[in-house]
């Protein structure tokens, strides 16, 4: 999910989405891992891919999310918040333990 939404409204080349990850998230993942999961959104059809050349160096694979991998990032984006917030009523409690204790 968090590949998927980094690609949001934007293409980004591959260390573009690690930084994003990185920055956005503090999520930090092997460059090798990041394009093993690009690959096989795109064989999903969640993201397409395109070579630009980068006038100078080396082209560059641009990465951009397709309309069925924003459903998808939609949806997953919909079940997470739910999800988070059943988990954050969950450890509520420990949470205020741990603020009591803490103000000891």
């Amino acid at each position: 999910m968090a590949i998927l939404a980094s690609l949001w409204g934007k293409r980004l080349y591959g260390l573009e989405v690690l930084r994003a990850l990185e920055n956005g998230s503090a999520l930090e993942m092997l460059e090798g891992t990041l394009y093993l999961i690009l690959n096989r959104l795109r064989a999903a059809g969640l993201v397409e891919a395109e070579w630009v050349d980068a006038g100078s160096g080396h082209p560059r694979k641009y990465y951009r999310l397709t309309a069925a991998g924003e459903n998808r990032l939609q949806v997953m984006a919909r079940f997470w918040r739910q999800f988070s917030a059943k988990l954050d009523e969950l450890i509520a409690p420990v949470l205020r333990q741990e603020e009591a204790t803490s103000a000891r």
